[in-house]
């Protein structure tokens, strides 16, 4: 058993449209030594995106956000996150300089590589969950990231324009 503290990590995105207007939304839960539960919830939007790039980003947001190594569990809607994890297309796309099995580049390299620096410090599990199912969290998750989608002052997408 490791003294790392442990995290999960509720993370969903949305694009209106793909590409889109879009955004992500991430709840993080951490229990404190006295077992107080403290949530964290976090969003963001941009002004052309897509699906995809927003599902990524919400899990890189909520990394970004810890201060030291955690045991972490990433709750995710998005097969395409958590198989790129559990199924190690990681792997076979860094053997590959960035291909995919089709010899293809690799989609949202960018947010790829921002996700694997994050992550690097931590133990992770990524466990997916089906969609507008009913789950919570997800559902907030889904709230946060339409309702960032939805609003003003959205961002620019550098990666996703590039």
């Amino acid at each position: 058993m490791s003294n790392l503290s442990s995290v999960i990590i509720y993370s969903d995105g949305s694009s209106r449209g793909n590409p889109g207007p879009g955004g992500y939304g991430s709840v993080l839960h951490f229990r404190d030594s006295s077992g107080q539960l403290h949530v964290k919830e976090l969003s963001g939007g941009y002004a052309n995106t897509t699906n995809n790039r927003m599902e990524l980003m919400g899990v890189i947001a909520a990394l970004e956000a810890l201060k030291r190594p955690c045991n972490i569990k990433v709750v995710s809607d998005s097969q395409y996150v958590v198989n790129a994890f559990n199924q190690d297309w990681i792997s076979g796309w860094l053997k590959r300089g960035w291909k995919n099995a089709q010899k293809q580049p690799v989609k949202n390299v960018d947010l790829w590589q921002r996700l694997l620096s994050a992550a690097e410090p931590h133990q992770i599990t990524w466990v997916w969950v089906k969609g507008h199912a009913g789950h919570p969290e997800n559902e907030r998750c889904d709230e946060l990231a339409t309702a960032a989608a939805d609003g003003s002052n959205l961002q620019i997408d550098k990666g996703f324009e590039a």
